[in-house]
């Protein structure tokens, strides 16, 4: 059938033939002309692809031509124009702080303090008791300093930001010491030895990928050297035969040869997570108090706040850092200032529990035992066979680069269909008016209640029972 192709291809309808048939469906009054017209300018390429890759009969007949199939699909298309394109998603991932989805959920406390200043003019750079030009740094250092102890802070858009800055204020041009096992890479391709090279700084490596000896630093020590450097490695961990220096030992070689040192802890946290029953992470707090001179870390994961960075240490440090240019390109915005405000404040209050991200990282296995079991009831009562749902264990992960071995015992709802496949379970549930997020594992499809948020159930229950019961 060598002229089949040409056949279907002549058939598919021009645009303004489309356009008519939408106006005739009553789409002109739902979308603007110009989504409606970019929408069946792809749905008409979609078709023409596929056409022209069938090879068989029944492939070309399985392409729908038809004007109410065609209007169908320039309807769903416009939809998705239409927006928003960032939308709300369900993670029932298991993983606390994940990066594709937006990190660390907000607080309804902190929600509310970020409608208060969004809807109205702010104090973003005015001191009202002087009545003069304020600075926007000032809104957070002073929570800060209480928090940590730190002489100085300054915040930026994030971590990496945070990292280029200090590098580039304190080593551009000069030589900075690192151990061969900490220049690491994070998502996105964010690299240790990229970074220092655009901040101007020199690298110097010592030691080995699994052994960094004090001597390592102190013999690679030159007249060009500004800076020791400790990275977190965050989301990798070498076990085995290791060895590394403590931040003490660092901080005494470099009060010794008078070299600042710098500690990049990537996803910080204010809290020590060994008190519930997680693997210890470095806290700010203890990095600081090894008199370390200047740390950076992450707003958006452990601490579960808005992305930024933290940049904390001594006032001297900080300061120069704050003439850089570089600090108002890298300077965030009223918003992130008001999630962040209002999220230290709840650190400073003992409200630890109202941080989603520390709450869901915390929550004993008790709790979620029950409410995957409330669930589990919820959605077998909606279905058609109770038996393609079930409750069982399972573990979740951190997440955002932050222990990378810890697994974090969890409950699961475990769904199986006789119709659909687990990779085509995920492709419905992801593909429903609220996408909800699962995983596939061990041959099935499993939504984890470690990171459903209490307004998640009846959604996802609601989309087992279409989905299912199909």
């Amino acid at each position: 059938m060598p002229n089949a192709p040409e056949q279907y291809l002549r058939r598919i309808p021009s645009v303004d033939d489309v356009l008519a048939v939408c106006e005739k469906h009553g789409l002109t009054s739902s979308f603007p002309r110009w989504i409606l017209l970019e929408a069946t300018r792809e749905v008409l390429s979609e078709k023409r692809r596929a056409l022209l890759i069938s090879t068989f009969p029944e492939n070309l007949e399985n392409v729908d031509l038809s004007p109410e199939g065609i209007v169908r699909s320039v309807r769903e298309h416009a939809c998705k124009i239409q927006g928003p394109f960032l939308r709300r998603v369900i993670n029932a991932t298991g993983v606390v702080v994940h990066t594709n989805l937006g990190r660390s959920p907000l607080s309804r406390r902190v929600l509310d303090q970020l409608t208060e200043v969004s809807l109205s003019y702010s104090t973003l750079e005015f001191d009202l008791e002087k009545g003069e030009r304020g600075s926007r740094q000032e809104i957070l250092a002073g929570l800060v300093r209480r928090l940590t102890g730190a002489e100085e802070c300054l915040v930026v858009n994030n971590n990496a930001a945070g990292v280029l800055l200090a590098l580039d204020t304190l080593a551009c041009g000069k030589e900075v010491i690192v151990s061969r096992g900490q220049l690491v890479e994070i998502g996105g391709s964010f690299r240790i030895p990229d970074v220092m090279r655009k901040s101007g700084a020199r690298l110097v490596e010592v030691g080995t990928t699994n052994k960094t000896r004090i001597s390592d630093y102190e013999e690679a020590v030159s007249e060009h050297t500004a800076l020791f450097l400790k990275v977190h490695t965050s989301n990798f961990k070498i076990v085995g035969f290791v060895e590394e220096v403590a931040g003490e030992e660092l901080v005494k070689l470099g009060r010794r040869l008078q070299i600042p040192v710098m500690e990049d802890l990537g996803s910080g946290t204010l809290v020590d997570l060994s008190k519930y029953g997680l693997s210890h992470e470095p806290t700010v707090l203890e990095s600081l108090s090894s008199g370390i001179d200047v740390i950076t870390f992450s707003g958006d994961k452990l601490l579960g706040s808005s992305q930024s960075g933290f940049v904390l240490g001594k006032a001297e440090l900080i300061r120069a850092m704050k003439k850089n240019p570089l600090t108002r390109a890298l300077r965030p915005d009223k918003l992130t200032l008001a999630v962040l405000e209002a999220t230290l404040r709840l650190y400073l209050e003992g409200r630890i529990e109202e941080i989603p991200t520390l709450r869901m990282l915390t929550l004993p296995l008790s709790e979620l035992s029950r409410r995957a079991e409330t669930l589990l009831e919820t959605v077998r009562t909606g279905l058609d066979d109770p038996s393609q749902a079930s409750c069982e264990e399972d573990v979740s992960e951190v997440g955002g680069g932050a222990l990378p071995l810890q697994q974090l015992p969890t409950r699961v709802i475990a769904l199986r269909s006789p119709r659909l496949s687990p990779n085509a379970l995920e492709v419905r549930f992801r593909k429903y008016p609220v996408p909800v997020i699962g995983r596939i594992q061990k041959g099935r499809f499993v939504l984890d209640v470690r990171t459903l948020l209490d307004e998640d159930l009846e959604p996802v229950a609601q989309a087992c029972h279409e989905i299912l019961n199909g």
